[in-house]
């Protein structure tokens, strides 16, 4: 049996029995669609998956955004001499000896059992030192931990607590376009709205083959988190969108502001495209200050009359934060392959533009100055 943690769920109020529903769902569905056989029950305040394939369904569960750890877990009954073998089992088998220190963490979830959880501490932690001579470390630097939760008639041991995706279940808070290249970015700020519980729809504007193979590769990394929705990526010409703006701003001789005119196209179109299939939002995977149409005035301009909330969820973190969780989701070796740089890009850019020149430039290309 696996015992699986959620954490914010837990102080969902009257919600959390639905957040918990979701979770489930999600949690039947990734083991299924891997093969794997097993029950998935809510007892009390914990979710249990319960099955013959446990090393799998460990492997499997890192994926399920709502799970915050999980632990595999043995039961015995609400005996004490029970728990005593079995606290020892588990403290041999992680590798305790006389040069290793432990702790015994009890916990009455339910108080029908006649001990207190200090009384267990004392009686099981002494029968473990007597069999290998261990030292007691009560602190976390202790190298072997061994959990006991009492409820009702039963007591669950384990000791390996493996962390999660976290976050909150998919499916709970909505629906979202994610602009996603080719680039380590944008993969990134899409997996962290996943983890908030958004279900996703992946859009690239293709320009070549290069980057959109990679968003390719990056959407199905992406799946691999999707459990209680679809990674189904939409992809649209960039000429389609931004072409004849470019050539336009080209006549006027404002090419220095093609970054900000090309991102509000594609914003612009990413908000009606959400509209369509009833999103709630748009996510890029802009930070501030990064390049020259993220500083804090061109975001301004980039966001200026778009109908749809835009979401940015790495606007304060810098590159070495975004790489490090791209490397540990799965999707930085696809994102630092060889990259094709956008043919629309300027040679000197627009860092620090204003909305009063923005109006001008667009009632000279004949677009709507109020954000069409």
């Amino acid at each position: 049996m696996i015992l699986t943690r959620y954490g914010e769920i837990g102080v969902k109020g009257k919600n959390k029995a639905w957040f918990i529903k979701i979770l489930r769902r999600n949690i039947k569905e990734c083991l299924a669609q891997k093969g794997i056989e097993a029950q998935v029950r809510k007892r009390g305040e914990r979710v249990y998956v319960e099955t013959d394939q446990v090393k799998a369904a460990l492997d499997a569960l890192r994926y399920v955004f709502g799970v915050t750890s999980y632990s595999p877990v043995s039961e015995a009954g609400a005996d004490i001499e029970a728990i005593k073998d079995e606290a020892l089992r588990l403290s041999l088998a992680d590798g305790l000896d006389a040069t290793k220190s432990f702790r015994i963490r009890a916990r009455r979830v339910t108080k029908d059992f006649h001990l207190t959880s200090p009384e267990i501490d004392r009686l099981v932690g002494g029968h473990v030192k007597a069999a290998t001579d261990a030292k007691v470390d009560l602190s976390d630097a202790a190298d072997v931990t061994v959990y006991i939760e009492l409820i009702r008639e039963n007591a669950l041991l384990y000791a390996q607590k493996i962390k999660g995706a976290g976050g909150l279940p998919l499916g709970t808070e909505g629906k979202v376009v994610a602009l996603i290249s080719g680039g380590i970015d944008s993969p990134v700020a899409t997996w962290l709205m996943m983890k908030r519980g958004c279900e996703v729809i992946p859009l690239h504007f293709r320009q070549n083959e290069v980057e959109h193979s990679k968003f390719l590769d990056n959407c199905r990394v992406l799946a691999q988190y999707a459990w209680g929705s679809k990674i189904e990526p939409l992809v649209i010409a960039h000429e389609e969108v931004f072409g004849e703006t470019y050539r336009r701003l080209q006549e006027i001789g404002a090419e220095r502001w093609t970054c900000i005119f090309c991102k509000r196209a594609f914003l612009q179109k990413a908000s009606e495209i959400a509209e369509e299939l009833g999103a709630n939002g748009i996510v890029t995977g802009e930070s501030l200050g990064q390049v020259a149409s993220q500083t804090l005035e061109n975001l301004e301009l980039i966001s200026y009359g778009i109908p749809k909330p835009i979401l940015r969820p790495l606007i304060g973190l810098d590159k070495e934060e975004i790489t490090a969780i791209a490397k540990r989701i799965g999707t930085f070796d696809v994102s630092i392959r060889d990259s094709q740089v956008c043919r629309y890009l300027p040679p000197n850019p627009i860092t620090r533009g204003n909305l009063s020149k923005l109006k001008g430039i667009m009632e000279q290309l004949g677009l709507n100055p109020k954000g069409g």
